[in-house]
């Protein structure tokens, strides 16, 4: 057998590196530092004044955050409004109850960075979406990390690519793992980023199966607590008005805590998507040792929220930064 070309098999290795390897090399907590070294002031500032006008400002970050790096990346191509002749991921069905307060936060962030001559069109949407998520966070109680920034926004957003790239709230733990798995998220970081749902909220009809039409057997899901089932048959009955949306952590729910885990352990989880946290043996234990210590939930989570923004990471050729958050450049 001949020797192998050793600038080929360099130029195979940097292809396969290029290829697989993740993006989170180009990002860096001071990206700014020369360009806009105030900008996490600025953005925190904004988001300060949008939560003291609404506390939906957590959830709807978050979550607005969350369901953009699953889709393409985190490039805030989920900011991007629909056109003629393109339907854009934001009015894809999955995306639809994102609530409006998450996509305020960052056009007013991005207006306020771009209101200062030396960060104008300067800062990418994406950047600015991970900093006001790290800041509701905070404003509610969570831990505070440093946030890595560098991404460029995306050059294309389409409601097809939302399809399937989402987990639902009926998932079971092997679609739960899968799905984070394809995004390098392992099970410890899935289950430190359902906590989010300590700050959520839900409409009716995204559970109602649990409450109402489980199985033949059994119209109330066995492992929701009795009480809790009944509870939520009152704040939803069968018809409700479909606008109607309820706390996700039924006891602190304005406050970013362990006690979504508690909750779990008393039955209390309100997608089978929670619950299964608890009910699953493989995942089980990760959900008691995070119920008694909080402080080891919490860098979890900063861990998982870490790599979760590294995700489909744009830069160079692949993104540009955009005047518009809302508008492809």
């Amino acid at each position: 057998m001949g020797r192998l070309n050793p600038i080929l098999v360099w130029s195979l290795c940097l292809s396969l590196c290029l290829f697989l390897c993740p993006t989170s090399a180009q990002l860096k907590t001071n990206f700014y530092a020369n360009v806009c070294p105030n900008v996490e002031n600025i953005v925190k500032n904004v988001v300060t004044q949008k939560f003291q006008q609404t506390f939906v400002t957590v959830p709807a970050t978050i979550r607005l955050f969350f369901h953009d790096c699953f889709v393409q990346g985190c490039d805030a191509s989920v900011l991007v409004a629909s056109t003629g002749n393109n339907k854009a991921e934001k009015d894809h069905p999955d995306n639809l109850s994102l609530a409006g307060d998450g996509f305020d936060t960052v056009i007013k962030a991005k207006a306020a960075v771009d209101a200062v001559p030396q960060c104008k069109n300067k800062v990418s949407c994406a950047d600015i979406l991970a900093l006001a998520t790290r800041d509701v966070i905070v404003l509610s109680g969570g831990p505070s990390y440093a946030v890595e920034l560098g991404r460029l926004d995306g050059l294309s957003s389409s409601s097809k690519n939302v399809d399937g790239n989402l987990p639902k709230p009926t998932f079971n733990l092997n679609q739960l793992n899968s799905m984070f798995a394809a995004h390098g998220l392992s099970q410890a970081d899935m289950v430190a980023l359902s906590a989010a749902h300590t700050v959520g909220f839900s409409h009716c009809d995204r559970f109602s199966n649990r409450i109402y039409s489980f199985s033949a057997g059994n119209p109330v899901d066995p492992s929701l607590n009795k009480t809790y089932a009944t509870q939520l048959q009152q704040m939803c009955p069968k018809n409700v008005d479909p606008d109607i949306a309820i706390n996700m952590d039924p006891n602190t729910p304005r406050t970013f805590d362990n006690v979504y885990f508690k909750n779990l352990e008393l039955g209390q989880g309100l997608f089978t998507s929670d619950q299964v946290l608890f009910t699953d043996a493989r995942s089980q234990p990760t959900v008691k040792t995070w119920a008694k210590d909080n402080a080891a939930f919490q860098q979890a989570f900063i861990t998982a929220m870490t790599k979760l923004g590294r995700v489909g990471v744009k830069t160079g050729s692949k993104g540009n930064i955009r005047s518009d958050c809302s508008v492809l450049n």
